[in-house]
């Protein structure tokens, strides 16, 4: 294949045309010769030899057949032309049996997929996905109270063939099949499960809460910018989701109780507080505590009092189940034996 100024297209950009690989990203040729990104994969490709060079559009060598041809031209040399022999000079070509090229064609696609799934995660890789996400490459969500926010392709696993790729949409965190019947054959691997959420923590500055008329026509900003919750911007966490963001099944404008059959029973799951603020855990068990915690000062105290022993400090007895509970993670095998509890 060749481009419209006659040089020859690579392999890379090849793959990334071909119909259903719109979502791929176009991996550079310095992140793959890079042997430390590579790590692990070749025990995970078939082939892994012949796929690099594949992709890398590297012309197939064989130490073993070089030399040989280096004995062939002595022989050539000292015997002339012969029924086997070549002439001197003539240089042997390399070619690969029809049989392996699709072997190492299906070799090659799954070594750049996982290849992939690290270079989205790279500086490089996740900048190009960005200008892709700009440009509404990847769809938008199919949800009528997310206002079309484009949406982002995720695996819901890291092991090639377990699923297909999905798309994540940051406004109601949730994850959608693909319209289009072409990207059911990519595997969602490829994108891995750290992209969604490290992309969302690497550009906060994206406005989900706008419509997609408003993000189209690039209007500016009207709230005021607020302080980060956990690396994130408030208006920007799951704005789909919360009071007026839930459908709410009706009859004849009345209300259907969660009783019912056909019932909102499974709401709480879209429902988010009304102030954000409370995400903060860090903030507001500072505020509450003190900067150290609100313990350090009455430890100290406790310490001199007590010729420097420390001694133990009385917790409610209505929490000492709970902690029972905690420490054992909620396992079966924590009975009450005489009021007093112990472990099987």
């Amino acid at each position: 294949m060749s481009t419209s100024s006659g040089t020859p297209e690579s392999w890379i950009s090849s793959f990334c045309s071909l119909l259903g690989h719109e979502y791929f990203a176009e991996v550079s040729e310095e992140f793959i010769e890079d042997d430390f990104n590579l790590t692990g994969l070749q025990n995970q490709v078939a082939m892994y030899k012949e796929a690099l060079e594949m992709i890398l559009d590297v012309e197939p060598e064989d130490d073993e057949d070089d030399e040989d041809e280096e004995e062939e031209d002595e022989e050539d040399v000292s015997g002339g032309d012969g029924p086997g022999g070549r002439a001197h000079g003539e240089r042997r070509h390399h070619s690969r049996v029809a049989s392996d090229l699709s072997v190492i064609e299906s070799s090659a696609e799954m070594l750049y997929g996982l290849i992939h799934q690290r270079f989205i995660c790279s500086r490089a890789g996740i900048q190009q996905m960005s200008e892709k996400y700009e440009l509404g490459h990847f769809g938008v969500c199919p949800r009528a109270n997310c206002n079309q926010t484009r949406t982002l392709p995720v695996g819901l696993s890291d092991i090639p063939g377990e699923d297909t790729v999905k798309l994540f949409c940051p406004s109601c965190l949730d994850v959608y099949v693909p319209p289009n019947s072409r990207f059911q054959t990519v595997d969602g691997a490829f994108f891995g499960r750290t992209f969604g959420a490290l992309f969302l923590l690497t550009f906060p500055e994206y406005d989900l809460s706008r419509t997609a008329a408003e993000t189209a026509a690039n209007l500016p900003r009207s709230a005021t910018e607020q302080g980060m919750i956990n690396g994130m911007y408030p208006h920007n966490i799951a704005p789909g989701l919360g009071r007026l963001k839930i459908y709410e099944p009706r009859i004849y404008g009345f209300k259907v109780s969660e009783y019912a059959r056909s019932g909102p029973r499974m709401q709480w799951l879209r429902d988010k507080p009304d102030n954000m603020d409370v995400l903060d855990e860090a903030r507001n068990f500072a505020d509450e505590h003190g900067e150290h915690g609100g313990d350090s000062d009455d430890d100290d105290e406790s310490m001199s009092m007590n010729g420097g022993r420390p001694t133990a400090r009385r917790r409610p007895a209505g929490n000492a189940r709970l902690r029972q509970r905690q420490r054992h993670n909620g396992s079966p095998m924590v009975v009450d034996v005489n009021g007093a509890e112990s472990e099987l």
